[in-house]
């Protein structure tokens, strides 16, 4: 199986001031699906604009016509599977079917605390995933939902038609613990990671694909578990969060040589940042576009 390539478009740009445009281009230039964050800020970019995740893939929708779309990821830290559900129905609706759900627990970041709530721990993270997760699934697949849990009600929420996909968009679970990595099992069409994060700073490449590797392993014991078939489910890393960091968008040779190591663990999508200048996310725009057009062929 070929290497599928996909981008991750930030919403920092009003959408007629560059927005459009990269979204438009990202279909141009063969991406397989391009995503963004579902946040309410992101670290740096906290005092500068902002856009909702929601409204950027509907108005991407609009815009493109074959592209898939998606998030990642959404996380219950400021949503709801009942609203979430409505919005999600629609949004694959306005796209014609094109929409992939990332999900996974979030973190403790600027979203954990905007509606004025503390910051939730680890497992009080886990926790609400666990049940959001299976929530959110019945919601997107049943007319009419009644549900009473710790964390989440929903009473008589109806969801008429449906998604466009059948029998629901499909899930990307983001997760590395034993209960995430459960989840997406059991409720995933696809696994994200962006690696280990105890290595960012002073990890080497060589121990981040060891780490990867140790997660994949969990991943293979948590399908055998309910007897799933792991190899037909599809793995995608996020990249830019490994001891790689830019390197893999210094040339062409070097994305290949990254994209190679990972697609030997079993990865099928690799997700690479669109250009952004004087951020984390800078990159020479003309190399991230030979990456775009040329780095699939080689990894066939």
């Amino acid at each position: 199986m070929s290497l599928r390539l996909s981008t991750v478009i930030l919403p920092y740009r009003r959408w007629h001031e560059g927005s459009r445009e990269a979204w438009q281009r990202a279909e141009q230039l063969g991406f397989h699906t391009a995503y963004t964050y579902d946040h309410l800020s992101w670290r740096s970019f906290r005092d500068g604009p902002w856009f909702g995740a929601v409204p950027t893939l509907t108005a991407a929708a609009a815009v493109t016509d074959h592209l898939r779309l998606g998030t990642l990821v959404t996380s219950p830290n400021f949503r709801h599977p009942v609203t979430l559900a409505k919005e999600l129905i629609s949004l694959d609706d306005v796209s014609g079917g094109r929409i992939t759900l990332g999900i996974g627990a979030g973190g403790t970041g600027f979203d954990a605390t905007a509606l004025g709530q503390e910051p939730w721990t680890p497992r009080e993270r886990a926790d609400r995933l666990a049940e959001f997760v299976p929530l959110l699934d019945r919601l997107l697949t049943e007319d009419a939902v009644s549900y009473e849990g710790d964390f989440y009600s929903a009473h008589e929420a109806r969801n008429i038609p449906g998604c466009v996909q059948r029998p629901r968009l499909p899930f990307a679970v983001a997760a590395t613990g034993t209960r995430g990595l459960r989840l997406a099992a059991r409720h995933g069409q696809a696994w994200v990671t962006t690696g280990d994060p105890k290595l960012y700073e002073n990890g080497t490449p060589e121990q981040s694909v060891q780490a990867i590797r140790g997660q994949i392993e969990k991943l293979a014991d948590a399908c055998a578990a309910i007897g799933r078939d792991m190899t037909a489910m599809d793995k995608i890393l996020l990249t830019g969060f490994t001891p790689d960091r830019a390197r893999p968008l210094r040339s062409l040779d070097a994305f290949v040589d990254f994209a190679g190591r990972h697609r030997e663990l079993g990865f099928t999508e690799i997700v690479i940042h669109w250009p952004i200048p004087d951020s984390d996310f800078a990159t020479d725009e003309k190399i991230f576009e030979q990456i775009a057009m040329e780095a699939s062929a080689q990894l066939k």
